[in-house]
């Protein structure tokens, strides 16, 4: 079994700072992209970020040059950065990733609980 566990979210003021974190836990050979997305009610799930195994990294045109993601392979884990929140950025944020299961050899997408942020003005 394949595990993604968040933690980061909260209240926060407008114009402040968050840092959310995932980690994968279970028999993975291979984590390829891993991402975050968000969701408010009503709505559809939405992109935020994504960053490849090598690095690379793409951003919702919403959060460019506001949020920062990074990940460290050696631990399985995925964090964004997320500064000058706004309240339109209030959401349950998901961790995201797309790993290769040791049982199966084959890919599975994975999703985290969901952890919410909340921005007050």
């Amino acid at each position: 079994q394949v595990q993604l566990v968040e933690s980061g979210g909260g209240l926060v003021q407008d114009g402040g700072s968050l840092r959310l974190s995932c980690t994968a836990s279970g028999s993975i050979i291979r984590i390829n992209a891993m991402g975050w997305y968000r969701q408010v009610p009503g709505k559809q799930r939405e992109l935020v970020a994504r960053i490849s195994s090598g690095g690379s990294t793409s951003y919702a045109e919403s959060v460019s040059g506001r949020f920062t993601i990074s990940r460290d392979n050696a631990k399985n884990t995925v964090h964004v950065q997320m500064n000058s929140l706004k309240p339109e950025d209030t959401a349950v944020y998901y961790c995201h990733a797309s790993v290769i299961r040791r049982a199966t050899m084959r890919s599975l997408e994975v999703w985290g609980q969901g952890t919410l942020v909340t921005v007050s003005s």
